[in-house]
Formats: structure tokens, C-alpha cells, sequence
């Protein structure tokens, strides 16, 4: 399976993105589960205006998510310096440099939008970068994301309490870490905050690492360019370091993510349950107890 996985990575970016549409409507039309979750997200996320017609908007998305499974196989199986080379342009790296060069630890938030996975890499080939890491279950997977994203200057660790203290210790080395802030939270590890009109268990890290090292942190996102033609990285800065309160935080940490979607809403993974509630967490809108 691997020998073929590594030859359909070899084919083409074009072409494997336009099998990757055919996927994405695939999955759309045999899943009621997965169609049913991204309409609702699409749908309830306030992006429909009378100038954007929902319809056509969930169309384009149901296309890029596909790209976004199949462009894994490239990502990870080619060559790692071919990989580098899929990046076509940067805007706003210049800022990164800059809090590099005045020593500062890089927190780099990039949320499910476009090809995040490739970030990471273009990091990892110039500068050290550590990224928590959590194996899926089915052991080959397993084996090629481990493969595919610990390249170049790339270290992952756990996602436990060892893999924090890991995080911890390259910011204090002035190196980078990368972490994903659309994930829901463990239970205990997040507050509940407005995310797209709906409250959502947000992760708190960011702000806790931030404060106990003043590392610069900057929202990433790596467009996804059309007909196959690689990716352009998008580095926003966030200005102010985030408060110390925990709710606080995470709101400044999801307003940064929804404005990362609206500049590429059709690229967001809308089918991901970013608004369901882990166990044991009360949720904002249970009634009070009594």
C-alpha cells in the first residue's frame, strides 16, 4: 500500500488536485454525516450575505476539501526539498524574521485553512520547529505522518503534559513551535468562547506559553493556489500579547482564526466538529443547576 501511495504522490499537483474534487464530492454524496456537518457549520457561520450565495460557496468548499485529504500524499511522501519547493511565495515572513533576530521565541497558529501541513515543513527546513503530535489509531497512518512530518529541523513530540514542557523549552531556546487553535479541547485544557457565532471549547496553551516565555506569536495560513499551482504562506501577527485571562484569550485567539477564514473562506475544514462539547464540560447554554 505504501509503494502505492508513494507513486500516486509522484503524479503531478494538478492532477492530483483534480482528483482530489472528485473525492470531495465522493465523500459529499456517500456520507450524510460529513455532508450534514459541514452545511450546518458553512451555513450557521455568518458568511452567507446577500453578496456571497452559500450555495455556490459550500460548491467550492466541498472541492478544496478534497484537495486537502489528497495533497496529503505529495506533502508527505515526496522528497522532503521538493516538498519545500511546492511553496511558490510568503507574505509577511519578513515580521517572523524580525522577532527571530530580536531573539524572541515564534508561536505559529495555523488553523485548519488551506494546506496547514505544509507549513510546518517550509518552518522545519529553515529553523528548528517542534509540533505536538497525536497518531491516529490505524498503525500505517501512523507510520506516514510520523515519516512525512518529522523532516528537516522538524521535532515532534506528545501531546501530554512531556510535550508541553518540550514547547515550553524550544521557546525558551528562541526557536519555533507550531499549534493547531480550531481543535476542541481537552477537558480541563479550554475555556468556551464565541467562535462563528457559537460558543466553542477553545484551547488555552497559546496564552500560557506566551506569558511564561514572551515569545511573538503570528497566525499562518498556506493558500491553496489554483490549478494545482502550489502554495502561497500567509504570516499575520498577532499585535498585543494576549491577556492573562483565560477567556479573554481565547476570544482575541478565535477572532484571529475567523479572520484567517474569511479571507479564505472555501479553504477553512468546515466538516471538522469544532462546536461539540468533551466530556464532562458543562456547556454555556445547559441550565443552571438548581
Amino acid at each position: 500500500m505504501i509503494f502505492l501511495l508513494k507513486l500516486l504522490a509522484r503524479l503531478p499537483l494538478p492532477l492530483l488536485h483534480g482528483l482530489g474534487i472528485a473525492l470531495g464530492w465522493f465523500l459529499y454524496g456517500t456520507s450524510g454525516r460529513y455532508a450534514g456537518r459541514l452545511r450546518n457549520n458553512l451555513f450557521n457561520s455568518g458568511l452567507c450575505t446577500p453578496a456571497r450565495d452559500c450555495r455556490r460557496l459550500l460548491r467550492q468548499v466541498i472541492g478544496e476539501s478534497g484537495k486537502a485529504v489528497v495533497e496529503l500524499l505529495p506533502v508527505w511522501l515526496r522528497p522532503f526539498d521538493k516538498v519545500v519547493k511546492l511553496v511558490k511565495g510568503t507574505s509577511g515572513w519578513e515580521h517572523i524574521d524580525a522577532a527571530r533576530v530580536a531573539g524572541k521565541g515564534i508561536i505559529l497558529i495555523g488553523p485548519h485553512v488551506g494546506c496547514f501541513e505544509i507549513i510546518n515543513l517550509y518552518y522545519a527546513s529553515l529553523h528548528p520547529f517542534t509540533a505536538m503530535y497525536k497518531p491516529p489509531r490505524k498503525p500505517v497512518l501512523a507510520a506516514l505522518m510520523l515519516a512525512g512530518r518529522q523532516r528537516g529541523q522538524a521535532t515532534l513530540v506528545p501531546t501530554d503534559l512531556s510535550g508541553v514542557r518540550a514547547q515550553l523549552a524550544a521557546l525558551k531556546r528562541h526557536e519555533a513551535i507550531g499549534i493547531l487553535p480550531d481543535q476542541v479541547a481537552s477537558s480541563g485544557d479550554g475555556v468556551w468562547a464565541p467562535f462563528l457565532g457559537r460558543p466553542a471549547y477553545t484551547p488555552t496553551l497559546v496564552a500560557s506559553l506566551q506569558r511564561k516565555t514572551g515569545a511573538a506569536a503570528f497566525f499562518v495560513a498556506a493558500e491553496r493556489k489554483s490549478w494545482g499551482r502550489g502554495y502561497h504562506i500567509h504570516v499575520f501577527p498577532l499585535d498585543t500579547p494576549l491577556p492573562a485571562d483565560k477567556s479573554a484569550a481565547a476570544l482575541l485567539i478565535n477572532r484571529g482564526v475567523e479572520d484567517v477564514i474569511r479571507r479564505f473562506p472555501t479553504q477553512y475544514m468546515w466538516s471538522y466538529n469544532r462546536h461539540k462539547r468533551p466530556g464532562g464540560v458543562t456547556h454555556p447554554d445547559d441550565p443552571p443547576e438548581t
